[in-house]
C-alpha cells in the first residue's frame, strides 16, 4: 500500500537555510523516521528560496525586445525580460499568454517564474527555479542521507500547464535516486503481449501525487513522503529529471 504523507513544521524558508536539516527536523517532530524505498518530494518554491532564488523586478532593466513581448502578451516587460534570461525561446505567445522552453529543456508558462508564496515585499518580487534542479536533488538526497542513514529518492517538483489539456498538475524538475523514466519496452500484458512503447513519467506521476496533500496555495505543506511504492524488478536505480524532456527533434508540434 502507497502512503503519501504531508510533512508539518517546515518553516518559511529563507535564502541559505539548510533543508536537509529542516527537512530531517520535521521529520522527527512528525515521528517519523526515514525507510528504505521512501520517496521525498519537495517543492521547487523551497528550494528556490533557500537558494536564493528570489528577485525585485525594481532592479530590472527590460530590453527593447522585452517591451515588443510585453506589448504581444499584456505582460509586465520586466517580467519578460527575466524570462527571455531564463530561456531557449518563446516558443508560443499571445494576449495574456507567454510559453517558453526554458534553458533547463522543459516547456511551461513564463519560464517557470512565480509570484505566489514568495514572501511579503509585494508584487514586484518573484521566485526563479533553481539553477540545477537534478544537481539540488542530489544534493539533498546526499545530505539527507549523511543525516538520517537512510538515503531517500528525492523529487523535486513544480506546478505546470499541460498543451492541449486544462488544469496544472506537479511535475518533477529535479530527480536523484528513483528513475525519472521508467522504460516498460520488453515487457508482457496481460496477455502476454510484449509492450513496444510504454515509457512511464514516473517521477512526474510521484510528484503529481504529492501534489494532492501538498496543494498550491496557503497549505503551507512543501515536503511529501511517499511510502510503500516499489519499483519493478529490473528498473534502473536512478535517473534525473532531464530525461523527461522530449528532444526538438521529436516535438511533432514545434
Amino acid at each position: 500500500m502507497i502512503q503519501i504523507i504531508p510533512l508539518p513544521g517546515i518553516p518559511l524558508i529563507q535564502p541559505g537555510d539548510e533543508l536537509p536539516l529542516i527537512i530531517t527536523e520535521a521529520l522527527r517532530h512528525a515521528d517519523l523516521s526515514l525507510q528504505s524505498g521512501d520517496v521525498l518530494v519537495i517543492t521547487s518554491k523551497i528550494v528556490s528560496k533557500a537558494e536564493g532564488r528570489q528577485l525585485d523586478l525594481r532592479t530590472v532593466n527590460p530590453s527593447s525586445r522585452a517591451y515588443e513581448i510585453a506589448a504581444a502578451t499584456g505582460k509586465d516587460p520586466r517580467l519578460v525580460e527575466v524570462a527571455l534570461g531564463e530561456s531557449q525561446e518563446i516558443a508560443r505567445m499571445r494576449m495574456g499568454v507567454m510559453i517558453t522552453r526554458h534553458k533547463l529543456g522543459f516547456v511551461s508558462a513564463n519560464a517557470g517564474i512565480d509570484h505566489s508564496n514568495v514572501g511579503p515585499g509585494g508584487e514586484d518580487w518573484i521566485l526563479l527555479l533553481p539553477r540545477d534542479p537534478d544537481g539540488s536533488a542530489v544534493h539533498l538526497r546526499d545530505q539527507i542521507g549523511a543525516i538520517t542513514g537512510v538515503h531517500p529518492a528525492v523529487i523535486i517538483s513544480d506546478t505546470h500547464g499541460r498543451p492541449h489539456r486544462l488544469g496544472n498538475v506537479g511535475v518533477a524538475i529535479g530527480v536523484s535516486g528513483i528513475p525519472a523514466l521508467l522504460d516498460l519496452r520488453g515487457r508482457g500484458d496481460l496477455f502476454g503481449r510484449k509492450l513496444q512503447y510504454t515509457d512511464i513519467g514516473l517521477a512526474d506521476e510521484l510528484a503529481a501525487a504529492a501534489d494532492l496533500v501538498s496543494g498550491q496555495a496557503a497549505e503551507g505543506l512543501p515536503v511529501t513522503l511517499i511510502r510503500g511504492y516499489h519499483l519493478p524488478s529490473g528498473a534502473a536505480e536512478d535517473g534525473r529529471a532531464a530525461d523527461l524532456y522530449r528532444p526538438l527533434g521529436m516535438d511533432l508540434f514545434r
